[in-house]
């Protein structure tokens, strides 16, 4: 779709552009200016048959332009009408048009004729078509007495219309006294000629008021023909016979259609049962794209004719007892049609020129010339001009070779009239587009730059853009006949000026256009289809991008319609939304955006669902005693296609108001055979599924009572189980009142040992589920069954199972118990298990008590809760897991029935082996001084064993928190504390510290501690130069002081925000060995590194995720460092707080100083 682009403004500013391009001109693109001397050129005439309603005036149009402006004159019949002598004719001024008034005297009819107008000036003259004025006629009537049609049913009928011919023909339909459309079919029909066609009979075709009407679309009348009666007697037998036409009569005939008229053939045919239609074209294939069919398939429509449409079209009516067929040969005749229309010819004085007139039809028409209005071989001779059948050539014209030449083809059909000037002037070039126009247009659509032109000798035109441009190329532009440039697919950098310069011998003109491109308007958001049920609420969206320099608007429409003036529907930005929704508002919507350059759309469907109304007229057919056909008619299914229909029933012989699941079907079934069950009081109900839900329940069906029978079913869930070690206690699940069959429902309950000879013993029991037999044996296998019976008689022969009497305890405990400890955590224990018949029941397994009694290692006895283990089955071995090291143990086994555990076995006694012990409770470092720190502890709360020493790893951490070289010392195992001598002042350590037992090492638990600063150095240096008394010094340490503060500031901010100091990020690079595992081969550790960074922090870490600094856990977190608020020093120097942090479960070790710390310790303790 090509988009029209509209000059926007104009503008004088204009820079002009020396870019050229060529073209050239045809001249039948040009236009003369109305301010140039030309011949008259008709603009507008009434058509050739001109029918006019005889109640208005009459008026014939004839407008012309030329210059000088042409004078007009009429003639009537060929001959001159002289509208000066009728007062009743006028001409409109300046104009050629005639009205004639009749409306308040004369008639219509006095003015019927053949009119012809000539416009004329000194230039020539050029002629209208011969127009015919044919007054309209809606005739009545003519009155006739019908008498009723008896007619017996199964015959076929044909109603005559013959209405008036009228002028035009009138448009024909039947309808009754009621001004009903009469009912149509295929097997009731109008046809072409207005007669109705009734194929056969029925009674229900009896009526009196069989009207025609005839419309007369011209005056806007209706006529109608008497009411005919018709009667239609039925009888108890007609024969059936095969099809006959109506119409057209016979086996052929012939049709003439002309050229581009529509082409309808018709058959309409009688017989019973009534015919169908069908159409073929003899040696060819009926046009798809042009053929449809009216009047039930009776009439073929084929649009467009040619005269390649000619030949021989066949039309079959056939019923199931033969065929009859009809050929219509097709004759395709056409008016004269042109192939080249003369044009307007415009030459300069001394050129050469044609007027060509070519036209075909069928038969082929005849072409003749005319000059000025009159024939061409009774106009004075020009030696400029010669004829050569349907062309004129012109050479060395003048001035005085101007005239209009009228072109005439004809056939029988009709005629073809056309005026062509030649017009001998010599102009320079003028543009006739209006100056520095302004086009917009979207960007990749075309551009359409206009700069219309006149000039004789036809101008050549060229087109420059921009300031120093070359000519513009065909390869990228198309340049139109009448001087248009067009930019096919326009983009950013084809903005700017465009220069258009015609030119020819007299002279040159040029003109500037503006071209602004603009983004084009987009749908970035389209509203999406949308499932809603009803009553819901829906929200369809629609973004949209447009050009910012562009004001765009956004509407919705419904089905292409406005919205509805409903409150329901709300606009919101760029939703629309739609509240209570109804099924009237299942649609398609649409947002269009549009701005004064382009319009985009965009449109989603709005599908209102619900649950299927429920369906209606239920009907029990087919009643048999076991079964019944139910039938229904679906309800209204609300746009989600049903997919299952429910059958459901109610007993109310039983269970009254209740209702049980009988049967699913299909959605598209409509009826169901239904099994059904003997001595029931059936009714049903239906219920409809789609997607959304079920619906509703229908209406009840109609009672059906079925016939007594036997019971088909046992009882099912049929048990024996003994509840005491000398019963047997039978059940069963009862059959429901439904499943009885019948009145007087009972049981036959049977049973004997399975492994005896004894016979059946049977008891009949009412309609109960549960039958207890006393005195059995214990624990023995028994037969049992339980049967069915009513009053009608016996359900079949019942399903036999295997129940068991009553159990008892277990006799015998398992023996030969033995226990293999596999480690220090888990033993195996096994055993022989007990004869089958000491079990009296169901073997369940077999259970293991076990308790640990004493310590090993503190040798004190103590009781212990027992655990139990129980392995089901009949096994003979089981494993003990999660078992204590350095434990000493007792079992016994015992085996487990349906009633309980028999006796124990004999205890047995196993110990389990040493483990790892846990980590030591605690480890304080207290008393630091100038070179040794003193460490107290506490032996693991689990030692697993017997204690065979400790072990002590200590390394240093220096100003750059890298790690010295690791001591190991090994402590004996009786001792809880340590003094650590020859240690460096004022220096850092790392300790780890563990147990071992004879099975390893356990785990391990870290400390730091920093031992003091050497004061007595400090001292010394002050009694040799008393520093602390001079000026600068105390000034120099208030900085120092001041620039900590400020620091310990900055940090505390830093921390908030949660970044790193930088000695963070020097610590970072450090590894701790704490969080490393130990190696077994040689006990090191890996690298310091700091806790806070761990991820999961390991056993032995020191600071937890609440910085909470707890037993076994490491505070290397540099964020305290930061504290220094909160840190204090101790007399010996070292952090409180600060570095190590507080226990969570025990105070700080050490004399905390309530004075302030010095300068020179906060020094020391951040390098």
């Amino acid at each position: 779709m090509r988009l029209k682009i509209m000059p926007l403004k104009k503008s004088f500013s204009v820079h002009r552009v020396p870019l050229i391009l060529f073209l050239c001109q045809v001249m039948s693109a040009l236009e003369v200016p109305l301010d140039l001397v030309q011949p008259p050129t008709i603009t507008r005439q009434s058509p050739k048959d001109y029918i006019i309603d005889p109640r208005e005036n009459i008026e014939i149009q004839c407008e012309a332009k030329g210059k000088p402006p042409p004078s007009f004159s009429w003639t009537r019949n060929g001959t001159h009408f002289d509208i000066d002598k009728d007062p009743l004719v006028k001409m409109l001024p300046n104009s050629g048009t005639l009205v004639i008034s009749i409306t308040i005297e004369g008639k219509a009819e006095s003015y019927e004729g053949v009119y012809q107008c000539t416009a004329r000036n000194e230039r020539g003259a050029a002629i209208s078509n011969n127009i015919v004025i044919r007054p309209s006629r809606s005739p009545l009537w003519t009155k006739e007495k019908l008498e009723q049609i008896t007619i017996l049913k199964g015959q076929s009928l044909v109603l005559p219309c013959r209405p008036p011919l009228g002028l035009p023909p009138p448009i024909i339909f039947w309808m009754d006294n009621s001004f009903q459309r009469l009912p149509q079919s295929e097997r009731v029909s109008q046809g072409l000629n207005g007669d109705l066609y009734f194929s056969n009979v029925l009674p229900e075709d009896t009526r009196e008021d069989y009207v025609c009407y005839a419309r007369f679309n011209h005056t806007q009348t209706i006529q109608q023909k008497q009411p005919i009666s018709v009667k239609v007697h039925s009888t108890k037998s007609y024969i059936e016979r095969p099809p006959k036409l109506l119409t057209p009569e016979g086996r052929t005939s012939h049709k003439e259609e002309l050229r581009e008229n529509v082409l309808s053939l018709e058959c309409i045919a009688e017989g019973l049962p009534t015919p169908s239609i069908n159409w073929t074209k003899e040696d060819g294939e009926l046009p798809i794209n042009r053929t449809s069919y009216t009047n039930f398939r009776k009439t073929l429509n084929i649009n467009h004719v040619s005269e390649a449409d000619s030949g021989k079209y066949k039309c079959t009516a056939r019923n199931p007892l033969g065929f009859v067929e009809h050929t219509i040969s097709v004759t395709v005749k056409a008016a004269p049609y042109w192939i080249t229309a003369p044009k307007n010819l415009v030459l300069s004085p001394g050129e050469d020129g044609t007027l060509i007139c070519r036209a075909n039809g069928n038969p082929k028409p005849k072409i003749s010339w005319l000059t000025n209005g009159v024939p061409i071989e009774m106009a004075p001779d020009d030696p400029s001009r010669k004829i050569d059948g349907d062309t004129i050539l012109f050479s060395d014209v003048q001035e005085s070779s101007s005239a209009v030449y009228q072109c005439n083809a004809s056939n029988e059909y009709g005629y073809l009239l056309a005026n062509a000037f030649v017009n001998v002037l010599a102009e320079p070039p003028r543009i006739l587009t209006e100056a520095n126009l302004h086009y917009q247009v979207i960007t990749d659509r075309p551009a359409m730059l206009d700069c219309a032109f006149f000039g004789s000798p036809i101008p050549t035109i060229k087109w420059f853009k921009g300031t120093k441009g070359s000519v513009l190329q065909e390869n990228t532009y198309i340049f139109h006949d009448n001087g248009t440039l067009e930019i096919p697919v326009a983009q950013k950098d084809s903005a700017g000026t465009y220069t258009c310069v015609v030119r020819n011998k007299l002279g040159m003109a040029k003109n500037d256009v503006h071209l602004e491109i603009k983004e084009p308007t987009r749908i970035i958001k389209h509203p999406e289809y949308k499932v809603v049920q009803r009553g819901g609420k829906v929200s369809f969206e629609c973004k949209v991008k447009h050009d910012p320099t562009l004001i765009a608007t956004l509407t919705w429409l419904k089905d292409n319609g406005e919205l509805p003036n409903d409150g329901r529907f709300s606009i919101d930005n760029d939703h629309l939304v739609i509240m209570n929704i109804s099924d009237e508002d299942d649609a398609t919507y649409t947002c269009v955006a549009n701005t004064s350059l382009d319009i985009v759309s965009a449109s989603a469907v709005l599908r209102v669902v619900d649950r299927p109304n429920p369906p209606f007229d239920l009907e029990l057919t087919s009643l048999l005693e076991r079964s019944v056909q139910l039938s229904w008619i679906p309800g209204d299914e609300n746009n989600s296609p049903i997919t299952d229909f429910i059958i459901e029933y109610e007993d109310s012989l039983h269970e009254p108001g209740i209702w049980h699941h009988h049967s699913d079907v299909p959605g598209t079934q409509t009826t169901a055979e239904l099994k059904l069950s003997p001595y029931v009081k059936y009714s049903f109900r239906v219920i409809a599924v789609n997607s959304i839900g079920r619906s509703l329940p229908s209406e009840v069906s109609e009672y059906y009572m079925t016939k007594a029978a036997e019971p088909e079913e046992n009882p099912t869930a049929v048990e024996g189980i003994g509840s005491e070690p000398d019963n047997l206690v039978i059940t069963w699940q009862p059959l429901k009142g439904f499943d009885s069959n019948g009145p007087g429902l009972q049981y036959k309950v049977s049973w004997r040992q399975k492994d005896g000879d004894d016979e059946w013993t049977s008891v009949v029991v009412a309609n109960v589920s549960k039958y207890i037999v006393s005195g059995t044996p214990t624990f023995v296998p028994y037969l049992v069954k339980v049967q069915a019976l009513n009053d009608v008689g016996f359900a079949p022969e019942p399903v036999i199972i295997i129940g068991h009497s009553g159990e008892d305890l277990p006799m015998v405990a398992p023996s030969n118990v033995h226990v293999n400890v596999v480690n220090s955590t888990l033993a195996e224990v096994h055993w022989e298990p007990v004869p089958p018949k000491s079990i009296r029941g169901h073997l369940k397994g077999y259970r293991i008590y076990y308790w640990k009694v004493k310590n090993s290692s503190k040798r004190n006895k103590r009781h212990v809760e027992k655990k139990i283990l129980t392995f089901n089955g009949n096994k003979t071995h089981g494993m003990l897991p999660g078992l204590e090291p350095f434990s000493h143990y007792m079992l016994n086994v015992r085996v487990v029935n349906g009633k309980g555990e028999g006796p124990a076995s004999v205890d047995q006694v196993f110990n389990t082996p040493e483990g790892v012990p846990s980590a030591p409770l605690f480890l304080k470092i207290v008393n630091p001084t100038l070179d040794s720190l003193t460490l107290e502890w506490d032996p693991p709360s689990h030692p697993n064993g017997i204690l065979t020493a400790y072990t002590l790893k200590f390394q240093p951490i220096n100003s750059t928190h890298e790690l010295g070289p690791l001591v190991d010392i090994k402590i004996p195992a009786n001792m809880t504390s340590l003094i650590l001598r020859n240690l460096s002042y004022s220096t850092r350590y790392k300790f780890y510290f563990y147990a071992q037992t004879s099975a390893g090492s356990g785990s391990q638990i870290t400390e730091e501690a920093v031992t003091t600063v050497d004061e007595g150095k400090m001292a010394m240096a002050s009694r040799q130069v008393d520093i602390a008394t001079q000026g600068w010094f105390i000034g120099l340490m208030c900085a120092v002081a001041l620039l900590i503060l400020i620091l310990l500031i900055v940090c505390f901010i830093r921390r908030n925000k949660g970044g790193k100091y930088p000695v963070k990020e020097k610590e970072d690079a450090h590894a701790d060995p704490e969080i490393q595992p130990m190696k077994e081969d040689d006990g090191t550790f890996g690298e310091y590194s700091d806790a806070e960074d761990h991820k999961p922090s390991k056993k032995g870490s020191r600071t937890p995720s609440d910085r909470t600094v707890k037993k076994e856990d490491s505070d290397d977190s540099l964020v305290d460092y930061g504290e220094g608020v909160n840190g204090q020093f101790n007399e010996d120097g070292s952090f409180i707080g600060q570095y190590s942090g507080k226990k969570e479960k025990e105070p700080a070790e050490g004399n905390e100083s309530s004075e302030a710390p010095s300068p020179v310790n906060a020094m020391n303790s951040f390098v």
